[in-house]
């Protein structure tokens, strides 16, 4: 089934324990892309600048992700710098240069506006509620949200939630937006106030998903070399909604599934520096790590 992503498309800079990348390919959108695409074709709605290499593009455009999307506009390609120090739970960001996402405001190829699932990645409300009005109805809507349009934009992004099916945060986004202190309190907050489900990334300890029909809990796959955690939450919400995509079901037996590829797929992202890690990656690849994901985590019952 169709699958849409609106995101950003970005030049890298990452630094970390095992080395750095400069230049590297990047961006939220690329990340779901390279990820969801193992389990659906994929439209990729983003912008670039005139600096971006051509051998990125085709970088995309050898699997099945729709580039009609991909806008290039004048001036520079949206530039992040971070780098990661031990544990690596989190970046420090030390530059970005919005450039010509600053300015982007996603128009939708009109043959992608019967999209039934659809990502709108990290990014302003007014932007996820600009894309939304340009679509024809939907099945499943998940977006993605950060703690600067929490604080700075409340209001716009409650309005969004009405208008969403779902919507997926980290642990401290979750506690922050809902103000709660518990973090199954605060996904049950986000599910009042419109999306049928949250999701809640813990990191390396893994997610919880939360619907009407009740909490699951999924541990983290257990690894112990990580060589780069960027994009490792946009691989997640790729093979999770490649998945939804692919099987075209939203029952609860088939999100909680779709949530364990979202782990086993986000497991290769981190394997080594940008997404070298999910561009060659198949569904037979991460088959095989989910049995092994599935293996670890059984539970005989007593």
């Amino acid at each position: 089934m169709s699958l849409l992503v609106v995101g950003s498309v970005a030049l890298d800079k990452v630094e970390t324990p095992y080395g750095s990348a400069d230049d590297e390919l990047g961006g939220s959108a690329v990340y779901f892309s390279f990820a969801a695409v193992c389990f659906s074709p994929v439209r990729l709605v983003g912008a670039v600048g005139q600096d971006f290499p051509p051998a990125y593009v085709q970088r995309l455009a050898s699997r099945a992700i729709d580039l009609r999307g991909l806008q290039q506009a004048e001036g520079r390609t949206f530039r992040w710098h971070g780098a990661y120090e031990g544990r690596m739970e989190q970046a420090r960001t030390l530059d970005v240069e919005l450039n010509v996402l600053a300015r982007f405001q996603p128009d939708i190829p009109r043959d992608y506006a019967d999209s039934r699932y659809v990502f709108l990645a990290n990014g302003s409300p007014a932007t996820h509620m600009h894309v939304l009005d340009q679509m024809d109805g939907p099945r499943f809507v998940l977006a993605d949200t950060m703690n600067y349009y929490i604080e700075n934009e409340r209001d716009a992004l409650l309005e969004l939630m009405g208008r969403i099916d779902g919507l997926i945060l980290n642990d401290a986004e979750a506690l922050q937006l809902s103000g709660e202190t518990n973090l199954f309190r605060a996904a049950r907050w986000v599910c009042e106030r419109g999306p049928s489900c949250c999701i809640v990334k813990k990191g390396e300890h893994g997610s919880v998903l939360r619907s009407s029909e009740g909490v699951f809990v999924l541990p983290g796959f257990p690894h112990e070399s990580v060589v780069d955690p960027t994009g490792a939450g946009d691989a997640f919400a790729g093979g999770l909604m490649g998945y939804l995509a692919g099987r075209d079901e939203l029952q609860r037996e088939t999100l909680k599934r779709g949530l364990a590829y979202a782990t086993v797929t986000a497991s290769f992202a981190i394997e080594q520096f940008g997404p070298a890690g999910l561009e060659n990656l198949t569904a037979e690849d991460i088959d095989r790590r989910l049995k092994e994901f599935f293996r670890l985590t059984h539970l005989c019952t007593p």
